[in-house]
Order: C-alpha cells, then sequence, then structure tokens
C-alpha cells in the first residue's frame, strides 16, 4: 500500500539485478539525491513505461456509463433489505462513474435520499434531492422527491420553507396536471397529511437545540508557542549531537494537557485493497465497502453523501466545497493519474502531493531552495565530513566564522527562528538517504521519473493556462525533491488513525460496541516528526480529521524529554522484536528505558505471554525447556509443546468467533468454556490468550442479552489488558468503555457509574473531551443519574 505494487517492485528489482556492475556501483556510491535521480531516470525505457500503464491500467479510475446502473440496482437489493448504508455506499459508487448532468447521476442521488431519510439522515437527505434536481432529474418522478423534501423540513423544523415548498408541489399540479389519476390521488393524501403535520409542529412552542459546539473549541492549546505555533508553549525545541531535533518540556505538564495540534501538512487517503480485475460486469464493479466510500479525500470527514470529482470515480468528498478546494490545490495535476498512482503507492502519491502544495509557497523561491540544497553533498551524505562539523551544519547552534561567534540556522526554521508547518520544515526532514539499500533507491527513483514522464504528458496534451507550468518547467527539479519526499517517508510518514466503533456480534440493538483503531491515512507532520521515539512514551496521539493532537499520557517533569512511540511498544512486542523493527524501518539502536531494563531481566518473559505450572500454579521460566519457579515443585515441560497447545486454543477460539458470527451463540458458549478449561492447566491468568477467550464470552452474553454474566467475563479480561497495557492506556480505556455499556443496559447503576467515571478518566488524556466514547459516556450517566430508583 505504501510501496508500489508487487509486479512493479519486482519488475525494477529484476531491471536492477541485470545492470552492469559499474552503472549499480554508480547510483549507489552517487553523493546527491540529484545523481542518483538523474542516473537512474536515465534507465526508464519506452517498454518500463509500457507495462507500467499495464498495471494502471487494471485500476478502474475512470467514469463508465455501463456502472451506474449496475450500483443503482446492487443498492436497490439492499435498500430492500433495509441495509440503509450499504444501499447509500452502493448509490455513490453510482454516482461516482456517472457523468454530471445526466439521469444516471440523478438517480442514483435520488435514490441515496431515500436511503439517507430512513437512516434520519435528513441535512444530507436534503442536499441529495437537490443535487438530483441540479442533474436534471426527470420531471415525472419531481413529486416524490418533493415530498420526502418536505417530510425532512418539517421533521428539522424548517416549517415556513416546508409550507412553501407544499404550496409550490401544488402550483405545479394546477398548471401541468400529467400525473395519473390514482397517482394523483396518492400524492394529495400524502401532501394533506404534511399539511396537517406542518400545522401540528407550529403549534408546538418548544424549540430545537441549537448546534453543537465545534469539536475543536475543546481542542485549543492552552497558551501558543511563540517558537513552534502548532505547540503548547509548555515545550521547546532543542538540539543534540545524538538525539537531533527533539522537544522538551519546559515546566511540569499533567496527563492530559494538550502539546501539539497540528494539521498534516499533507495527507493522503489510504484507498484499501484493491481486488483483481475479471471478466463480466458483475465481479468488475466493487461492492465492498473501503475507506475511500466513507471519508472526504481532502479532509477526512466521515460521510455517508460523497460528491465525486467531475472528472474521475475515484476521488470524492463530503461537500463540494472540499472537490474545489482539492482541485485548486493538487488534484487537477492528480485526476488523470489515478491509476497510476495507485499502482506506485501511497509514498509516491505523498510525495507528488506535497511538491503540488509547494507551489503555493512562492514557486521561485521553492525552486532555488530545492536548486541550491538538493544538490548539497552535505544535505544527503552526512558521512562526507566529520561528524561534528556535519551535525553543527545540520542542526544548528554556534560556530565559529573568522574569529566570531555566528548562529547557524536550525534545519526547518525561518531566518526568525521559527519553527512552522510549512513546506520549508517538510524539506528539512531527514531522507536518510545513507541508510536505504541501492535497489529501493532505484525503486523509488524509477517510479518518480515515471510519474514525472506522465505528467508532462497530461500537462502538453491538455494545457491549461490557468495551471501554474512549474512542474513542467523545472521537471527535473521537481524530480528530485519528491525523490527526497519518498525516502522521508519510511521514517517520517505518520499513519493518520480513527476509531471505528462495530456491535458485539448479536447485539446490534443492544448498543454495545467493540472499539478498534484503524488506519485511515498517510500524512507529514512536521512538528510532531520532532517528537523522538521511546517504547514507553510519556504522550498519546490521536486524531480528528487530518488533525494531530498530542496529549501527555502521564506525569512530565519539567525539563523532561517529549516522548512518542513510533510503533513498537513495549506492551505489544518484545525487546528483541522492537529493536530489529525500528533498526530496519528508522535506522537506529533503541535505548529507552524500558528497553535497557528488559534486555537484563530473567527469562520469565511477560505476564501476558507467560505459562504457569499445571500442578501447583507458579510461573515457568527458563528456555527451551520451562521449570517450575516453585522450590517445592520439580516440574518441567517443553516450550514447543506449550506453544502447540497455545496454538489450539487458538484454532478453537477462531472456531468460536465464527460461530458467534453465524450467531450460533450456545455453541460457541460450550466451545469456548471448554477452552478455558484447558487454558487453566498452564496459561497465566493474565496471558492474552486468556483475555480473548474471556472477551468472546462477554461478546457471546452480551447478544444473549445476559448482561451480568458479559460483564463477569470482560472484567476478567479486562485484568489481562491492564497487565498488558497498563491501568492508564488507551486500551484500557476502550475496554472500560465496553463494560461501561454492559453495566447500562444491565441497569446496574451504581458500576455503571463507576466504571463511566473509570472511562471517562482514561479516555480524557488521550482524546480529550471531543471523542465520540466521551459524549457517550456522558449521555450514558446524564441517563442513569436522571433515572428514578427501582
Amino acid at each position: 500500500m505504501d510501496l508500489p505494487v508487487d509486479e512493479w517492485k519486482s519488475y525494477i528489482f529484476q531491471k536492477w539485478s541485470l545492470l552492469p556492475k559499474s552503472i549499480q556501483d554508480t547510483i549507489s556510491t552517487a553523493d546527491t539525491l540529484k545523481d542518483i535521480f538523474l542516473h537512474s531516470s536515465s534507465l526508464l525505457q519506452p517498454e518500463d513505461e509500457t507495462f507500467l500503464k499495464s498495471l494502471a491500467s487494471g485500476y478502474l479510475v475512470g467514469k463508465d456509463p455501463n456502472a451506474p446502473p449496475f450500483y443503482r440496482e446492487e443498492g436497490n437489493k439492499k435498500f430492500q433489505k433495509k441495509d440503509y448504508v450499504g444501499a447509500t455506499v452502493l448509490y455513490s459508487k453510482g454516482i461516482s462513474h456517472a457523468r454530471p448532468h445526466t439521469a444516471d447521476i440523478s438517480l442514483c442521488y435520488a435514490n441515496r435520499s431515500a436511503a439517507l431519510f430512513y437512516m434520519d439522515e435528513y441535512e444530507m437527505c436534503l442536499k441529495d434531492i437537490t443535487r438530483a434536481q441540479m442533474h436534471g432529474y426527470p420531471e415525472s418522478l419531481q413529486p416524490k422527491v418533493t415530498l420526502r423534501k418536505v417530510e425532512c423540513l418539517v421533521t428539522l423544523g424548517r416549517l415556513q420553507e416546508a409550507g412553501q415548498t407544499i404550496r409550490d408541489l401544488e402550483s405545479n399540479f394546477a398548471a401541468k396536471p400529467t400525473v395519473a389519476a390514482a397517482q394523483f390521488q396518492i400524492l394529495q393524501r400524502n401532501l394533506c397529511r404534511l399539511k396537517m403535520k406542518v400545522q401540528e409542529r407550529e403549534r408546538l412552542t418548544a424549540t430545537f437545540p441549537t448546534t453543537l459546539t465545534k469539536i475543536f473549541e475543546d481542542m485549543d492549546l492552552r497558551e501558543v508557542n511563540e517558537q513552534i505555533p502548532c505547540a503548547s508553549s509548555s515545550v521547546s525545541l532543542c538540539m543534540d549531537p545524538l538525539r537531533g531535533r527533539y522537544l522538551i518540556a519546559t515546566e511540569d505538564i499533567l496527563p492530559g494537557e494538550l502539546l501539539v495540534k497540528e494539521d498534516a501538512f499533507v495527507s493522503v487517503l489510504n484507498p484499501g485493497e484493491r481486488p483483481p480485475l475479471h471478466q463480466g460486469l458483475a465481479s468488475k464493479w466493487d461492492t465492498r465497502i473501503t475507506n475511500g466510500d466513507l471519508y472526504c479525500h481532502r479532509c477526512l470527514t466521515h460521510t455517508l453523501a460523497m460528491v465525486p470529482c467531475d472528472g474521475c470515480s475515484y476521488a470524492k468528498y463530503c461537500s463540494h466545497e472540499c472537490m474545489q478546494q482539492a482541485w485548486g490545490l493538487y488534484h487537477n495535476r492528480e485526476c488523470p493519474l489515478g491509476g497510476l498512482l495507485l499502482t506506485l503507492g501511497i509514498f509516491c502519491h505523498v510525495a507528488l502531493r506535497a511538491t503540488l502544495l509547494a507551489r503555493f509557497e512562492g514557486a521561485s523561491k521553492v525552486i532555488r531552495k530545492l536548486s541550491g540544497e538538493i544538490s548539497n553533498k552535505d544535505m544527503c551524505s552526512p558521512d562526507s565530513e566529520t561528524p561534528v562539523h556535519t551535525l553543527r551544519s545540520d542542526l544548528g547552534g554556534e560556530s565559529e566564522e573568522n574569529g566570531n561567534i555566528v548562529q547557524t540556522p536550525v534545519p526547518g526554521c525561518d531566518v526568525n527562528g521559527k519553527y512552522e508547518n510549512n513546506y520549508n520544515a517538510v524539506f528539512h526532514l531527514l531522507p536518510h538517504t545513507e541508510h536505504h539499500s541501492p535497489e529501493y533507491k532505484f525503486l523509488c527513483a524509477l517510479s518518480v521519473s515515471a510519474l514525472c514522464r506522465q505528467l508532462e504528458a497530461a500537462s502538453s496534451s491538455k494545457p491549461d493556462a490557468a495551471a501554474p507550468p512549474i512542474l513542467c518547467s523545472e521537471l527535473s527539479t521537481w524530480g528530485v525533491a519528491m525523490l527526497k519526499h519518498m525516502l522521508q517517508l519510511q521514517c517520517n510518514a505518520q499513519a493518520i488513525t480513527t476509531i471505528q466503533q462495530t456491535a458485539l456480534s448479536g447485539s446490534e440493538e443492544n448498543n454495545v460496541t467493540n472499539s478498534r483503531q484503524v488506519r485511515l491515512a498517510t500524512g507529514i507532520f512536521p512538528v510532531v516528526s520532532l517528537l523522538n521515539h521511546s517504547c514507553s512514551p510519556n504522550t498519546s496521539m490521536s486524531f480528528i480529521s487530518t488533525v494531530a493532537t498530542v496529549r501527555a499520557s502521564e506525569k512530565i517533569a519539567k525539563g523532561q524529554e517529549i516522548l512518542h512511540c513510533y510503533g513498537p511498544h513495549h506492551s505489544r512486542m518484545a525487546v528483541t522484536d522492537r529493536q530489529q523493527k525500528l533498526r530496519a524501518q528508522y535506522f537506529f539502536d533503541c535505548s529507552c528505558p524500558v528497553c535497557q531494563k528488559e534486555k537484563h531481566r530473567a527469562t520469565i518473559g511477560p505476564r501476558w505471554e507467560a505459562f504457569c505450572c499445571g500442578h501447583c500454579g507458579a510461573l515457568l521460566q527458563g528456555g527451551d525447556v520451562l521449570s517450575c519457579g516453585s522450590t517445592s515443585c520439580m516440574e518441567s515441560v517443553s516450550r514447543d509443546h506449550l506453544i502447540s497447545r497455545v496454538q489450539d486454543l487458538q484454532r478453537q477460539v477462531g472456531a468460536a468467533r465464527k460461530l458467534l458470527g453465524n450467531s450460533q451463540l450456545e455453541q460457541a458458549i460450550q466451545l469456548l468454556l471448554g477452552c478455558r478449561h484447558d487454558a487453566e492447566s498452564f496459561l497465566s491468568p493474565e496471558h492474552s490468550m486468556v483475555g480473548e477467550m474471556e472477551d468472546a464470552l462477554a461478546q457471546a452474553y452480551a447478544a444473549l442479552g445476559d448482561w451480568q454474566k458479559s460483564a463477569a467475563h470482560l472484567q476478567k479480561s479486562l485484568q489481562v489488558v491492564e497487565a498488558q497495557h497498563g491501568p492508564s492506556s488507551v486500551e484500557m480505556g476502550h475496554e472500560l468503555f465496553k463494560l461501561a455499556q454492559l453495566f447500562f443496559n444491565g441497569f446496574a447503576i451504581p458500576e455503571a457509574l463507576n466504571t463511566i467515571e473509570r472511562a471517562e478518566k482514561v479516555l480524557l488524556v488521550h482524546y480529550g473531551p471531543c471523542s465520540d466514547e466521551i459524549q457517550e459516556l456522558q449521555k450514558m450517566k446524564s441517563c442513569l443519574l436522571d433515572s428514578p430508583p427501582i
């Protein structure tokens, strides 16, 4: 997903292996990114581009008149089954493939408005009715959508508009009596009913609630940092020869304090898995729901009422305004290259979009920076001079020049020493050119070269006087910039995530949900990139749309470094695995306190991976052969044998989850209880496998509506989560949220209120007061406190 598709990677790696050794050495030892790009670009042959185009053609990103009728029919099937979300997505797919101002697009918009109406999404329904009418919705069908419009207006309390719409509709009937008699009588009855509804609502004195406070109002920094506008005044930018640029606390920081609030300089939505193409219309069009169907391709807002690009079927937006902004900023260049960008991967797409956005910071200034600094050997090869000199020039600080002390600028800062979220800061993120393998650099360089040639071809075939010609006039310079960004992304790309909630199996009507974090997009955040890694960080990061928020997850003392986890966390991965992953992706050996501690720890292992003695219950320890830790017990067992038993349990729990998914609840419970009995004979009570079984049992009993048993099993699962992730972890917060729902549904008021309070305390630290879970917890608390005693 991040890198090009496997077929292109294999093709380029084979091309590299067939190059003469002298050419490989020339590219491998090139001093600058410019040399790497130019040498590699000269090797891109027409047959390479032809192969790449054949791969790109497999992505159906253009408009196709055959697609809308297919998706409309499939959406109608979902609609008839009352799967309104599924129907909405399929109608949206039809809209994205339809040309503007055609019957196809107007019918899809009208059908989607009906699905939105049944989901109580009245505002979105009204917008879709307007869109259907704008695109030429057939006049004979207008009364149906107009009545739907009146229903929405009445429900929303917009009674004057509703009354006027009814009068307009009656006038149209009188002026054009083209409706059949039987249909006219039905319409008249509906109109009469709606008029009575309007009159009834007008007599009500209750007022509608005001619009909810904008979500970002609770996300403001306590006091803006003059040096780093995206950061709190309680942090400061520092430099060190070993750590590079980093952030420290300038005062004591409390858990939950907002430290960084930064909008992505650039972000690209992850497309999700793309299916292989087959012959035949029914298999040609993808009916699965992906992130691209649910989230705006510019601002990442979740929406069911997508507005497509007029030129392609891939890019979709939450509104016409977002579509126009994306078009003006970058999509006018990306639109004809959709299949190619999906083939070359997200990193290549982010690199292109970053350079397109750079045009708006002063094209001539950026060109001078790229032309001068990209060719600078020091920028790309830190080992070219003595380490001390290189670090001073790269990181800033004091140096001596002609006997005078000169303050060198901090990379990424402007002349006033301010570090902002702009292209200058992005440009100065380290590409670590010397650490990447020659094959990887060759893959990136050839991918960027092919993209540049297609950009040039697209610009020359469709000249646009209004579009900046910069990418054509300085294409090689921009190609080098894209190569730099592509190399930067391995260490500086930030996964933009969102919390998705899914109903527990069989409990859709009981409002009990699982929360899980999913990757939504990939972005570059220059300020967030200043944070160094720790396997036990003191911050927590979350996202709302394209905005990253970094909060203190624990108390941070004045002078202490602000630390973030790059992925390998001590609660999810063993120290050897963490070290290997960080070395491979980020090119450093982690020496954080938790890594130092675990390296010298005895071989018992973490509690959530521990085995216990089948005779006395004490923990087993050792290497290939595990021995009981109790001095009075001589039990020993092979580690491989125990691992085999765990794998057998995993298979059985997987089978039980399938039974849950098929609503075979009793069979799932019996299988899980048998697994639990087996686990008690050799697994620690805090083993992750025990937690998984207890969680599955909690789901099963929740589906049966037995809230007491469900909560009892989930509380045992919570013990495992706490042992692995800690009592204040975000994972603990999500599980407490789920437990609060169980107590709420079972009307166990004291337990529910206590759990809500615990969940709020944890989740507020990680997400602040804006998250959906916090809002839901507050609703549950209010409901319980207002309930009369039984």
